[in-house]
């Protein structure tokens, strides 16, 4: 008897860092990519817009979707509300499923696709978490988890002791390159989030019904937010 993978429309959503990324996908395969870099988090005002201007772009409509991904996070606390609150909104408005990707490790298949990237190399994205902290975690190349996610305070004995070839990348990544003393790290280049990376995730997981409540499901922040010192009022 021959079992056939269900096949599917995927609305790929990711704001969990000051990239604003919208991705339309059909069977796993990339239809269109909307995504801007902004300094000041504009997702609440961008965000709709990228998803109309791409399910147009694709030629699709919102009835069409099949399911809606969601990067759940770890990043920005503000960024990841506005992208959950979006998707889930939009799951009930159609009657559609939700899907929720590691942020970390849908960065992770993005770097392998680099031309620097070499095989059998460790892959450590990396998020800015402020001052010399990041999100970080650590796959294979196959993108098998080898070690989980943390937040993370580098310095300069931070992977010490590690023997095998790193690559590091992400948003925070840059800023710790010229503290890490071990000669084994090596960073990746213009690898940033992006929800096409998220495409062979969310298709995967379709496929598997691997679907969230969407009534309850809640981004992974790994920390607790913290907001600064309200203004003073006149």
């Amino acid at each position: 008897m021959l079992i056939f993978a269900a096949m599917a429309i995927v609305l790929n959503i990711d704001t969990s860092t000051k990239i604003c990324s919208v991705a339309v996908a059909k069977d796993g395969v990339l239809l269109c990519l909307k995504e801007e870099y902004d300094e000041n988090y504009s997702h609440a005002e961008k965000l709709n817009v990228f998803i109309e201007a791409a399910l147009a772009e694709a030629k699709i409509s919102l009835k069409d979707l099949n399911a809606i991904a969601v990067s759940k996070g770890p990043g920005s606390y503000t960024g990841l509300r506005i992208g959950v609150s979006t998707a889930k909104g939009l799951c009930f408005g159609l009657g559609i499923p939700l899907i929720a990707t590691n942020t970390l490790k849908a960065l992770s298949f993005g770097a392998t696709t680099h031309p620097e990237f070499t095989a059998g190399s460790l892959l450590c994205p990396m998020l800015d978490a402020r001052r010399m902290e990041v999100y970080s975690q650590i796959f294979d190349e196959k993108l098998k988890e080898v070690r989980g996610i943390e937040a993370q305070i580098i310095d300069e004995n931070s992977f010490f002791a590690s023997t095998q070839k790193m690559f590091i990348f992400g948003d925070g990544a840059k800023k710790c390159l010229s503290v890490l003393s071990n000669s084994n790290i090596h960073f990746l280049p213009d690898i940033q989030t992006s929800a096409q990376w998220m495409i062979p995730f969310s298709e995967e997981q379709f496929n598997a019904k691997a679907f969230e409540d969407v009534a309850y499901f809640e981004p992974f922040y790994l920390k607790d937010f913290i907001g600064g010192p309200k203004k003073k009022e006149n």
